[in-house]
């Protein structure tokens, strides 16, 4: 495999953190996540931070972490759902390794997400569809497209495998 790095990106409950965790298993490398991470640094949830300081001060901490992440090689970075959507951010992370957009069909991730508050993008349904198909143009920015709506992980990691092999940049 070419790539010495991957970024996968896709609207939240995508299922970003899992596949990250086991492509990173079955490639001996190491998994970070962007929202994990800044929970830590924050010491707060994603939605405690959102409640508490607004969208954008969550975003500029986000493009921190991001960045803080560009150096490190051999990692497979999950990238929270709005990551990919500011133009820095998304320029980076395409010079800096393989973007690959885990694309989940709506009703599935409906089905994921429950309207409770923990993912503070989710509970305007509404809304949430909007921005999904807002994002999902930015989304085929990305450098390899994933149908992830049916696929178990394992088949998933597998396929990934596979395409990275023969369509790394």
């Amino acid at each position: 495999m070419k790539a010495d790095k991957i970024y996968l990106i896709g609207f939240m409950a995508a299922g970003k953190t899992t596949v990250a965790r086991a492509l990173a298993r079955r490639l001996g490398w190491r998994a970070a996540d962007i929202d994990e991470i800044i929970e830590q640094r924050e010491h707060l949830s994603v939605a405690e931070i959102f409640a508490r300081h607004g969208e954008p001060y969550f975003r500029a901490v986000e493009r921190a972490v991001l960045f803080d992440q560009l150096p490190p090689r051999h990692v497979v970075v999950a990238t929270g759902g709005g990551t990919f959507s500011d133009v820095q951010n998304r320029a980076a992370i395409n010079r800096d390794g393989v973007s690959i957009w885990l694309d989940v069909p709506l009703d599935r991730l409906i089905a994921r997400v429950p309207a409770t508050g923990r993912r503070p993008l989710a509970t305007d349904r509404a809304g949430f569809e909007r921005l999904y198909h807002q994002r999902r143009a930015v989304y085929e920015q990305a450098h390899i497209r994933l149908d992830a709506g049916r696929s178990s992980i394992e088949a998933l990691v597998e396929e990934l495998v596979d395409r990275l092999e023969r369509e790394s940049p």
